[in-house]
């Protein structure tokens, strides 16, 4: 009886990056930058519409697999931030709004 060392048979290489995917990626990029921004614009100005938005666009930013995940995250904590900072101040007036 004769024992033999069977090899693993390869791993398939990876598929290459296509036009498409490239753009996908490429596009949850973007959003994720825009989150950032959005949520940081929208602690001063805009917050009930910002907020909203800044979380949206983290969230599909990292749903769909964004390189920049740190930006995503900042965008996300930004937009919660903002929506929290309008909450704190509509119970600072006693208002639905608030203003300076």
């Amino acid at each position: 009886m004769e024992l033999t060392a069977t090899t693993p048979a390869p791993a398939a290489p990876a598929a290459p990056a296509t036009p498409a995917r490239r753009a996908a990626v490429r596009d949850a990029d973007g959003m994720a930058v825009a989150a950032f921004i959005l949520g940081l614009v929208g602690l001063l100005v805009l917050n009930v519409f910002l907020g909203p938005i800044a979380i949206a666009l983290a969230s599909v930013a990292l749903w769909r697999g964004t390189a920049r995940r740190g930006r995503a995250f900042l965008g996300l904590g930004l937009g919660i931030a903002d929506l929290l900072v309008l909450v704190a101040f509509m119970q600072f007036d006693s208002t639905m709004s608030w203003n300076f």
